[in-house]
């Protein structure tokens, strides 16, 4: 199945996301060492400074901004995602790759120019902090392999809210134990050049250390593919202690997918409909839309199911934690952990911008997924008769 494509709108929000957040990453890393170049004389101290405040700014970005973007800040995790997620719903599409990248790049040198600003430092003043070396770009390919192992390593291991911390932790640490100080990042490389500081990269180090970084994403790549296979993904069919985690005497189920628009929303009124109060029913969007799709509106009253009062909402941290069963579809890796609970992953194709005989079609198939999880979940249950079946 593709991934899934995003309206303009949606698309350009996420880029103005990566591009703050890339910016704002490279502020931190060249502000902060401005001020250690300031505020210390020893270079050990002033790394010190810089790679904590790196390691504390990159992690908070990355909470502030992963509900908007995946808050990749960095080239090589993007063309990661991409090519990872190719043939599934969960990685960049070609399109949104191409948007991705160009906004990172922006984002970086802003970040740098900013940075500048703020120090009283000329806007751009090229860097003559000359890196070169093998030993060098060797750290590099392992800092950045690194990294995207990293990443992906959690993501499939279905433990994606602890990437903050992990991230910062790696990144933090890296500073110290790679001789190149762990730029791992194309994007924060160029930013880096346009500062003449502690943090600075002279520009005739940047194709070395780009091409580098580019190496170390092949080499993470083969890594995560190898070691991290995504089927069976253990995040998509049961991230719980036990597979038979016992569910309480009226379960909780929470459908979630991107937009809260489309099929979450099918899903959460068909269910509600057949479980008449056995089940409770909650739905969310891990980057919920304005309105619900008119055309899966249409569909669903076809079927006498009226759901005009219903909006699309957030997921959070609480509506998760509340569930038994968390039925995701095509959330990709906004959609919280926990242990003890169920995790099912439903591959359907995304109804938005879809024609109603297509919309019609992904509403049959969910009729048929929530009446077999009806029954599962209260065995014994008498279902009611398909209303696909019904009104067809």
């Amino acid at each position: 199945m593709p991934a899934q494509e995003l309206s303009g709108g949606e698309l350009t929000r996420r880029g103005a996301a990566e591009l703050v957040g890339t910016g704002l990453l490279v502020a931190v890393v060249v502000g902060s060492g401005i001020a250690a170049q300031n505020l210390s004389a020893d270079n050990g101290v002033r790394l010190l400074e810089n790679a904590l405040a790196t390691a504390g700014g990159l992690a908070v970005l990355i909470l502030v901004l992963a509900p908007v973007s995946g808050a990749h800040f960095n080239p090589v995790v993007s063309m990661a995602d991409w090519w990872l997620g190719r043939g599934s719903s969960s990685g960049l599409t070609g399109r949104q790759l191409g948007v991705y990248v160009p906004a990172q790049l922006a984002g970086a040198i802003c970040g740098a120019v900013l940075a500048n600003a703020m120090y009283g430092e000329a806007l751009v003043s090229w860097s003559q902090h000359h890196r070169n070396g093998g030993t060098l770009l060797l750290s590099e390919v392992v800092a950045t392999a690194g990294l995207v192992v990293l990443i992906f390593a959690l993501v499939r291991g279905g433990r994606s809210t602890v990437i903050p911390w992990a991230v910062g932790a790696y990144i933090g640490a890296a500073y110290w134990w790679t001789s190149s100080t762990s730029f791992a990042n194309p994007a924060v490389t160029v930013g880096r050049a346009f500062s003449d500081t502690f943090a600075g990269i002279a520009p005739s180090s940047v194709p070395g250390f780009v091409t580098a970084q580019l190496v170390g994403l092949l080499v993470a790549v083969a890594a995560v593919i190898y070691l991290f296979p995504s089927t069976p993904a253990p995040r998509r069919v049961a991230v719980a202690e036990s597979e038979e985690a016992p569910v309480s005497d009226v379960p909780e189920v929470l459908f979630v997918c991107v937009h809260n628009a489309g099929r979450s929303q099918m899903a959460a009124a068909l269910l509600d409909h057949y479980a008449q109060g056995r089940v409770h029913v909650r739905s969310a969007g891990s980057a919920p839309a304005d309105t619900i799709n008119p055309v899966v509106a249409a569909a669903l009253a076809e079927l006498g199911l009226d759901i005009s009062k219903e909006f699309p909402k957030p997921l959070t941290d609480a509506t998760a934690r509340e569930a038994d069963v968390l039925v995701t579809m095509g959330c990709g890796d906004a959609c919280p952990v926990y242990p003890g609970k169920r995790y099912l992953d439903w591959v359907l194709d995304d109804p938005a911008g879809q024609p109603v005989e297509t919309v019609r079609r992904i509403r049959d198939e969910i009729d048929l997924r929530v009446r077999g999880l009806l029954a599962e979940l209260v065995p014994g249950v008498e279902l009611s008769p398909s209303l696909v079946a019904v009104t067809g």
